[in-house]
């Protein structure tokens, strides 16, 4: 792989990265929430979530989603569904004066990790966008292990940049009243976004 090549797929993914997804919506909202001791386990979620989602992609699960709809359709229904758990249960988070409610280590890494993996459009995604950047004369696996890498890094920095940002103003948004409309805004969000990955179809 040339220098050239690497420098276009970081390009190309600090683009894609850039625009918020639900995992996005779930950092920032338990960042909110769990303040700065939430943003490592965010954080690892989101890389191990990414990690185990390009390696299945490029392992073939990604080609095999895009062949069987049944499959597609489970895994669909299977993240949509959580991402609407999760979306209700910010909505209905408890909210105690100058408190914030409580995000444990293991539930931000827990919640983090399956909303990143658990995705059926971001493996097929994987599946089809990898291989524009693998040159054919070149060995496959270094090649793959280069990028694999350099997405699950720039997604974790990308995943920790908004984690920090939200952290910061967590005691800003400390009154109950503020605190619960941001709960309930971000509820919302991943609620849409539970609503949305159940009504997409495949590519």
């Amino acid at each position: 792989m040339t220098i050239e090549t690497w420098i276009a797929f970081v390009a190309a993914t600090a683009v894609m990265l850039a625009i918020p997804g639900p995992t996005i919506l779930l950092v920032i909202g338990q960042s909110l929430g769990g303040g700065s001791r939430a943003a490592a386990p965010l954080v690892a979620g989101v890389a191990l979530g990414d990690l185990t989602a390009m390696t299945l992609s490029l392992a073939g699960l990604g080609a095999l989603l895009a062949a069987s709809a049944t499959l597609f359709t489970v895994l669909k229904f299977a993240g949509a569904a959580y991402l609407v758990w999760l979306g209700i249960r910010m909505w209905r988070a408890p909210v105690a004066d100058g408190a914030a409610p409580p995000v444990t280590v293991r539930r931000a890494f827990h919640d983090a990790y399956v909303v990143t993996a658990l995705n059926p459009k971001s493996i097929a995604f994987f599946v089809a966008f990898v291989p524009l950047f693998v040159e054919a004369g070149a060995p496959f696996l270094p090649q793959a292990m280069v990028l694999v890498a350099t997405f699950v890094s720039l997604a974790a920095l990308n995943a920790g940049l908004y984690a920090l940002l939200a952290a910061r103003l967590s005691g800003a948004v400390a009154r109950p009243a503020v605190r619960r409309a941001f709960n309930r805004t971000g509820g919302a969000l991943l609620v849409g976004a539970g609503v949305a990955t159940a009504a997409m179809r495949r590519a």
